[in-house]
């Protein structure tokens, strides 16, 4: 079986900024083994006759038209931030 290793689930929660118990690894190195398990099993398949795709669906132009509108107030834009210093979000260093 595929898996990840615990320091890889450490490595990923570390970057997400994530505090994990020992419980909660160990369930997350396994779940992610078994979806790891299941992508792998696509590389087993004869896809020689698959043109290669970037979407599902054919999609042409989705985007909106770009017309100008009226911005939001910087006290709008900071509602939900922790924390602020003047007109920047304030974060703790890396």
């Amino acid at each position: 079986m595929a898996g990840i290793s615990r320091d890889e689930v450490l490595h990923v929660a570390r970057l997400a900024r994530l505090e994990l118990t020992d419980e909660e690894v160990g369930r997350f190195q396994e779940q992610l083994s078994e979806i790891i398990e299941a992508i792998s099993k696509v590389s087993q398949l004869d896809l020689s006759d698959v043109p290669p795709t970037a979407h599902p669906l054919e999609i042409a132009n989705t985007w909106a038209e770009d017309e100008p509108r009226p911005s939001l107030t910087l006290d709008e834009v900071f509602a939900n931030a922790p924390d602020r210093d003047d007109g920047y979000f304030r974060v703790p260093p890396a």
